[in-house]
Formats: C-alpha cells, sequence, structure tokens
C-alpha cells in the first residue's frame, strides 16, 4: 500500500522524484487550431470545447517565445526552478512538421526547461510526428497528452469527438514505439454516460501501455454545443458528490503504476455556465481525499481482482 500521506501517485511527487525537486508547467498557446474547427472533419469542435480550447487561462501574446519569457517574469517562476513547456489548447501536433519543430523549438528558449508537453488528438499522431517529438528525448522529457474522454464510441459521436478508440489505440501504440510517455484523458459525467462506460473506460486504458492519466468532471462554458444543450434540459451536470464517488471508482481500478495528472479540471471562472462547485478545486480535492483516507482506499486497491479489467 502507498504511504498515508499519498494514497495515489500524483504528478507533483513524480516530477520532484524524476528531476529531483519542484517542477511546474508552464502553459502554452502554440497558435494551433483542429481538424474538427477548421473544416477537415468538421467545424465548432466538441460540444464541450470552448472557444480558446481549454486554453483560457493562458496568457495572450504574439508569440510562443514572448509567452514563455513572459512567465519567467511572474511570481509563478519563483515557485520553481525546472520547468515543462506544455502545449495545451487545442491540437498541438496538427501542422507540418517543418512548423511543429519551428513552434516547440521556440518555447524551448531557456536553460530551466526540462520538459516538452504535447497536448493533441489521437488521429493526430503519425510515426514521422512521433520521431520529432523523440528527437528531443536526449535533452528533454517528452511526454504526449491525449484526448480519450470515454471508451465508448457511441458517445463519442454525441459529443463531436470525431475520432474512435482504435483511433486512441493506434496512437499510443505508435508513441510507444518511439518511447514517448502517454497521458489519456477521462472526462466523467458526458452526456448519456453510464457506470458501466466508466468503468469500460478504465478497463480500456487499464490495458494500454500509458504512463498517466488526467481525469476530470464534464463543465459547461459559455458559446459551446453542451451549454445549448444545457439550457433546453437535453444535459444535466453531476453533481459533486456523483463525481467524488466516481473518481473514487476510478482510481481504486486504475492501474497503480498510472500517474495521476489531475483529478478536477479548472473552468475559467467568468465563462462557466455548470456545475457552480467546479469553481471550488479545493471542494473536490478535499472530499475526494477525506473519503479516500476514511474508507482506508489507494489507487489500485481493486486493480488486480476488478470486474472491469480486462483480461
Amino acid at each position: 500500500m502507498m504511504e498515508k500521506k499519498e494514497r495515489y501517485k500524483q504528478l507533483n511527487t513524480y516530477l520532484k522524484e524524476k528531476f529531483g525537486e519542484r517542477t511546474l508547467k508552464i502553459c502554452i498557446d502554440g497558435g494551433f487550431t483542429c481538424p474538427n474547427r477548421d473544416g477537415t472533419l468538421g467545424y465548432g469542435g466538441c460540444i464541450y470545447c470552448s472557444e480558446k480550447g481549454s486554453g483560457e487561462l493562458i496568457h495572450s501574446a504574439s508569440s510562443i517565445s514572448e509567452q514563455v519569457q513572459h512567465y519567467f517574469t511572474t511570481y509563478r517562476a519563483k515557485r520553481a526552478n525546472k520547468f515543462i513547456a506544455y502545449f495545451q489548447n487545442f491540437t498541438n501536433t496538427y501542422d507540418s512538421i517543418e512548423n511543429l519543430k519551428m513552434k516547440y523549438d521556440s518555447a524551448l528558449i531557456d536553460d530551466r526547461i526540462v520538459g516538452l508537453s504535447i497536448g493533441t488528438r489521437p488521429d493526430c499522431i503519425t510515426e514521422e510526428i512521433a520521431k520529432l517529438l523523440q528527437s528531443y528525448t536526449n535533452k528533454y522529457y517528452v511526454c504526449v497528452e491525449l484526448g480519450l474522454q470515454t471508451s465508448n464510441d457511441e458517445i463519442g459521436k454525441v459529443i463531436n469527438r470525431g475520432y474512435t478508440s482504435a483511433d486512441f489505440t493506434k496512437a499510443v501504440t505508435i508513441l510507444h514505439q518511439y518511447g514517448i510517455d502517454v497521458v489519456a484523458h477521462i472526462m466523467v459525467g458526458l452526456p448519456y454516460e453510464t457506470k458501466q462506460d466508466i468503468e469500460n473506460t478504465v478497463a480500456f486504458v487499464n490495458a494500454l501501455p500509458l504512463q498517466g492519466v488526467k481525469i476530470h468532471s464534464t463543465y459547461v462554458v459559455e458559446h459551446t454545443a453542451l451549454a445549448d444543450m444545457y439550457r433546453k434540459g437535453e444535459y444535466q451536470a453531476l453533481d459533486l458528490d456523483d463525481y467524488i464517488e466516481t473518481l473514487i471508482d476510478i482510481l481504486t481500478h486504475l492501474n497503480p503504476n498510472f500517474v495521476i495528472h489531475r483529478v478536477s479540471g479548472d473552468a475559467p471562472k467568468d465563462i462557466l455556465v455548470a456545475p457552480s462547485w467546479n469553481k471550488h478545486k479545493m471542494w473536490i480535492l478535499h472530499g475526494f481525499e477525506k473519503r479516500f483516507e476514511a474508507r482506508d482506499l489507494w489507487q489500485g486497491k481493486f486493480y488486480q481482482k476488478s470486474t472491469i479489467q480486462n483480461s
């Protein structure tokens, strides 16, 4: 069993062990779009995706290098000595290899940067892209965050995801072959999602050669298709108790070796429609950790004997 202080494998601890000290992320807007927005696959993106593609909290600047330079002038830069350049919003492998290299290089401009983290879609991973990412591994820790959300492809169609679970598996396989760490995003509370869907998603990720998982609730923000559904009564957001209980079920059945990158999402407060509890991250963390400890639970406690684990 893990130590009492840490009942699941937290990212902060993992990075501290890996780099010998506290290591923080620099969130970057790389100026990317998405094949689900530019007409290649569709328009508007996933139904929960805002106009900034989860990059609402990023400092807006005219170039990638300026964003990094700006970060190092803020109080955040004083909280650590090592940092990871994190390309966060939209699809950060959706460009030519030449442009991708130029953008990644323009972020890696400070000796304090020790890692490169790329958020993207599984259908925008190729061997050529994996080779490019591998080229950075001699000097940097490289990690790719892939949006899965759910393993149920029917729900995938409802949320306008634009790719299948098979696409996800293929992308993970390619990245794994090139030695790139992969983190899967799981969303809880998607439209029409059932407890069985969550269990199937956990079984799905447990069967893959992943290094990490990022979990958060589905939240509704302005100017999205999900906001329209919510206001029409076609979608109901999870309440806090349901989310915490689902989170507990997920973590106790997850592979204990997976690094948990987060257990809640930071919704931009100014455009958040629902649920209101999402504004209070500490409610989520304290509520979850208190129950986890009170019930003597830990990550992977039911991993071996789980009925949801793939055989």
